[in-house]
């Protein structure tokens, strides 16, 4: 397909060119964020998974998972998916807590080729997964662990695998939200993703080290994600994401950035969902912000048209990240949109 083509040489321009270029572009880090990701690396790192964790096997893929339980009486199951590259500690842990706190028992796990999932098997371009079979590691999960069915929460690259699972799978699906997504990232009809992100991405990562230090892998994740905040304004908590970067690089197995490559190919290989979207009749969700730097804000609108009675959240000053000040009101609505079914 031409349009396929055009995107992945577009993506290898983008990183070849990139390679020689200047970090100047990538926004700076205060002496006081500097001097937080000092002493977390000097202090003991607090522990961050304390839910039950085990491998949800398919075919060759071995899918790392954790479920964590509510402090009281188990009302349902929320099983979250994350975005291209990212694993499961991307996601907040307020977030998380928000929906435990609530009666939820959460499942978050690793992509493919991120933390502790691993396959036995090369990842090969012509043969390369699609969003479709990243959609077959969760119902892995959920036959793991016995759970008929879930409410799926996705975002970006996780918003379009929680689509088809609504789509492939709806008997599994207890309600949909798809946050800062896309029904079909090559729509002609709609903006394209931007070609401005990539390379300022790809600058964070020449400026910090490919395999550099603990404090320049820290450096770069909070880096990364003022790029994926785009123009929208906001206070990041860089303890935070300095403890769970710590602890991903001490107790677990790191950053793997090849992963977003195969990631990347594998939204664009797939199928437009924008056919099957229509036809579904599970509850849905729609989150998108409207200064998002990566998916123009036209593809939750358009998701919003195509699904039957789905509700949205526009937040005015969200990019293409769950920003700290948002989270309250992104659970809120969460939690408000699962009333519509009991799991």
């Amino acid at each position: 397909m031409a349009v396929e083509k055009k995107y992945i040489a577009l993506f290898y321009f983008l990183a070849a060119s990139y390679i020689l270029s200047s970090c100047a572009s990538i926004p700076k880090l205060s002496k006081t964020d500097r001097s937080t990701i000092r002493k977390v690396l000097n202090t003991s790192t607090p522990k961050i998974i304390s839910g039950e964790t085990g491998f949800a096997k398919n075919n060759t893929h071995s899918i790392w998972y954790e479920k964590i339980s509510p402090p009281k009486q188990i009302i349902g199951t929320v099983l979250l998916i994350m975005g291209n590259g990212q694993d499961a500690l991307s996601w907040p842990p307020n977030f998380i807590t928000n929906l435990t706190n609530a009666g939820y028992q959460v499942i978050r796990y690793d992509h493919r080729g991120t933390g502790f999932s691993s396959s036995t098997v090369k990842w090969k371009k012509k043969k390369a997964y699609s969003l479709s079979d990243m959609a077959t590691d969760a119902i892995a999960i959920l036959d793991t662990l016995a759970i008929e069915k879930s409410h799926i929460i996705g975002v970006s690259m996780g918003g379009m695998i929680a689509q088809l699972i609504a789509i492939e799978y709806p008997e599994r699906t207890s309600t949909l939200t798809s946050i800062m997504s896309s029904g079909n990232v090559l729509d002609p009809e709609l903006a394209p993703m931007s070609n401005e992100v990539i390379p300022k991405m790809i600058s964070a990562i020449l400026k910090h080290g490919f395999f550099g230090s603990k404090k320049g892998q820290i450096k770069r994740q909070i880096i990364q994600k003022r790029i994926l905040m785009g123009e929208a304004t906001g206070d990041i908590d860089v303890k935070t994401m300095a403890e769970i970067s710590a602890y991903n690089l001490k107790e677990r197995t790191g950053y793997n950035l090849i992963a977003a490559k195969h990631h990347f190919r594998a939204i664009i290989i797939s199928d437009s969902r924008n056919v099957d979207l229509p036809n579904l009749t599970i509850p849905t969700l729609i989150i998108h912000g409207k200064k998002d730097p990566v998916m123009p804000f036209s593809h939750g609108e358009k998701m919003k048209r195509l699904i039957p009675n789905a509700k949205s959240l526009w937040i005015e000053n969200m990019g293409h990240d769950l920003p700290d000040a948002k989270i309250k009101e992104i659970s809120e609505t969460i939690l408000l949109s699962f009333k519509s079914t009991i799991n």
